[in-house]
């Protein structure tokens, strides 16, 4: 559902011809939060009155000086990861639930610069471990499109926002799929940069050489308009490329003649849902029949990319997440007797089970005697995946690939047996160990669920997705 109906460019127009104001934007978001958001637990935070504060402030500013803000009045929602100075930043855990960062991310400065209107924080799995929003100490979140089934993770609440029609856009973070995944379960549009294209300050770490910002939007138009606004340089971040990404319109005009699509083998095998894979078949035949190629390659490493994920992502957890001891910041079990103790108590209460349970693996594969056999192995088998991509796309333009093998789960489904949610990120972690930029653009529906298709490029090429993505939901559209 879109927001208004329309998309962000066109809500800006109206609001620089006083068709109507930041505030009228801001009340009607607000309002459906509150109405209806309940159901859905999309939200952990609603900022109304500052909210309101900032949109009077946006609809007194000058004239010329409206006119350079593309995200004018937007109502977005962020993401409970990324630290907002002022608003409680929990990242879904007991372990920060009264944390509030004295600083706002690099992402949202960026935000504000552009005019937009942050009304609150998306629920999210604790510390982003999760592929349904089930993990969260906030309870878990439901998909808007059938509250009896997951909306996908981490990112669950900022798609099942957008989703819902409560913004426009809201901004996830993507370490395994964390954006694309849930887009695609909620009918949404979300993108992953390339690696270093959004700078990562202020976004509490998971695993930091696979964390990426990016934009869940309705539109496939909002996504590129996004990730303009939030790319460029940051010097806190020395990951940061300082790489902007300049949206150009001519990206969107569904125009695909000569795009060589490559279908790899690997991702449309064993474990794809038959109604899944019919629908990209009948996508793809649309796309030829627009002019583009389709060119069958082979991404040889990638049925190591789960086993090589989870071993790299736990090891940058345990190491990231030691810093929550109850010492610094955050809860701190109070009963303890001792200095241990207090360690000890404060990490069992404050995280949760998949926490706790990645942890526990990460520390394993990075302890003396397994590092050789496990992280080292990882790692370059990493290089494998990445050499993988480097060398199809000599062939192709863009990769085509289902995002999920099935539509949403039902809640609790998969909740028992943590290997079975894992595989859910099979098409998605590649990206993240390669690098390199992919999109989830709405595509279908199987028995009324949404089902979402991937576009992956090679790095800093995000224009390619952003084209193939519009034109792949222009023509499912149809």
């Amino acid at each position: 559902m879109k927001f208004f109906g329309v998309t962000i460019a066109e809500l800006v127009k109206q609001v620089r011809a006083g068709e109507c104001s930041c505030c009228d934007l801001v009340e009607r978001s607000l309002k459906l939060i509150e109405n209806e958001d309940k159901s859905i637990n999309s939200f952990v935070s609603v900022e109304r009155q500052k909210a309101m504060e900032r949109a009077q402030i946006l609809d007194k500013l000058p004239g010329e000086k409206k006119e350079q803000m593309p995200l004018l009045g937007i109502p977005v929602a962020v993401k409970d990861n990324i630290c907002t100075m002022g608003i409680k930043t929990t990242c879904g855990s007991r372990m920060l639930q009264n944390f509030i960062p004295p600083y706002d991310a690099a992402v949202v400065e960026m935000l504000n610069n552009a005019g937009a209107v942050i009304v609150g924080k998306t629920n999210m799995d604790e510390f982003a471990m999760g592929s349904s929003t089930e993990t969260s100490f906030s309870g878990i979140t439901r998909n808007p499109v059938d509250p009896q089934r997951i909306p996908g993770g981490s990112s669950g609440g900022s798609a099942a926002a957008v989703s819902a029609g409560y913004v426009p856009a809201a901004l996830g973070s993507d370490t395994g799929g964390s954006i694309r995944q849930p887009s695609s379960h909620c009918g949404v549009v979300g993108l992953k940069p390339t690696y270093g294209r959004v700078s990562r300050y202020g976004l509490v770490a998971f695993a930091s050489s696979l964390d990426q910002i990016g934009p869940v939007t309705s539109d496939v138009r909002d996504a590129g308009l996004l990730l303009s606004v939030l790319s460029g340089k940051d010097k806190r971040d020395s990951t940061c490329a300082g790489k902007p990404f300049s949206d150009d319109h001519s990206i969107y005009n569904k125009d695909i003649r000569g795009m060589r699509i490559g279908l790899p083998a690997e991702y449309f095998g064993e474990g794809l849902s038959d109604a899944v894979r019919k629908h990209l078949d009948e996508l793809l035949q649309k796309m030829k029949s627009a002019g583009a190629q389709a060119i069958e390659i082979s991404l040889p490493h990638v049925q190591y990319a789960i086993a090589t994920y989870y071993i790299i992502c736990t090891a940058e957890a345990s190491s990231n997440l030691a810093r929550y001891d109850g010492v610094k910041y955050g809860f701190r079990e109070m009963s303890a007797k001792n200095l241990m103790d207090m360690y000890t108590e404060t990490r069992q209460k404050g995280f949760g089970a998949e926490v706790k349970r990645r942890i526990m693996l990460g520390t394993y594969v990075l302890s003396s005697g397994y590092y050789d056999a496990y992280y080292l192995k990882a790692a370059k088998v990493r290089t494998l995946i990445k050499k993988d991509f480097d060398d199809a796309f000599q062939k192709c333009d863009v990769i085509m690939s289902p995002v999920t093998p099935a539509p949403a789960f039902k809640i609790g489904e998969k909740t028992e047996d943590p290997l079975q949610m894992y595989l859910t990120d099979i098409y998605t972690v590649s990206a993240n160990l390669a690098g390199i930029p992919g999109i989830s653009v709405p595509c279908a529906s199987v028995d009324g669920l949404p089902v979402g298709v991937q576009f992956m490029a090679p790095a800093w090429q995000e224009e390619r997705i952003l084209k193939a993505g519009y034109a792949a939901h222009c023509m499912a559209e149809k």
